[in-house]
């Protein structure tokens, strides 16, 4: 099963990122996150969206 959900070091990890800039990019709103019990947690459907609008295919 594919994660449906990834920590904001994961999602570093998967977009080429540093954590830094993985939360500015959720602080600024150009990246969805969700905070559940203390985590912070990005959907995988954020980070599609996000690589998507880098692309320009949004």
């Amino acid at each position: 099963m594919e994660k449906l959900f990834y920590r904001p070091k994961e999602a570093a990890l998967a977009l080429g990122m540093s954590r830094t800039a993985v939360f500015r990019l959720i602080k600024s709103g150009e990246l969805r996150s969700i905070k559940y019990e203390g985590y912070r947690l990005v959907p995988a459907a954020a980070l599609e969206a996000f690589a998507r609008a880098l692309e320009g295919v949004a």
